[in-house]
């Protein structure tokens, strides 16, 4: 462990290993190298080149290096590398997308569904300006 890292549990994929058909929860850490099919609640996540992972994630900060096809809640942060490619159905508290990453699919800011504007009910009926043609100003 690094001096002044905060323990915490964590799960590192490998390259070269599948993991398909799983939930994986209560992860600080969750740093992806292999391939990874499954469901994933995690305080961080790095998917890292050439690692993939296709699913469900909720996760507080994500990074992707490698690739993200699903449904993807970055509920801080999520950053896409230059070599990161996301698609799906992706929400996000702030988005960094860096020169050659890809981001597609349904992306939305996670405020953005909450900041809604609704209409006024009562439409404006105050005070009205009319304006008199200037040949009948002073003429009374």
């Amino acid at each position: 462990m690094q001096p002044g890292a905060a323990p915490g549990s964590k799960l590192f994929v490998g390259v070269n290993i599948k993991l398909k058909g799983v939930e994986i929860s209560d992860c600080d850490q969750f740093l992806i190298e292999g391939h990874v099919e499954a469901t994933v609640h995690s305080k961080g996540m790095q998917i890292a080149k050439p690692g993939t992972l296709k699913g469900t994630a909720v996760i507080d900060v994500a990074e992707v290096h490698g690739e993200f096809s699903g449904e993807l809640t970055a509920r801080t942060r999520l950053v896409v590398h230059g070599t990161g490619r996301v698609s799906g159905t992706i929400r996000y508290g702030k988005l960094i997308v860096a020169e050659g990453g890809e981001l597609s699919g349904d992306v939305k800011r996670l405020d953005a569904s909450v900041e809604h504007v609704q209409p006024s009910r009562n439409p404006v009926t105050g005070s009205r300006h009319v304006l008199a043609p200037a040949s009948e100003i002073g003429s009374h």
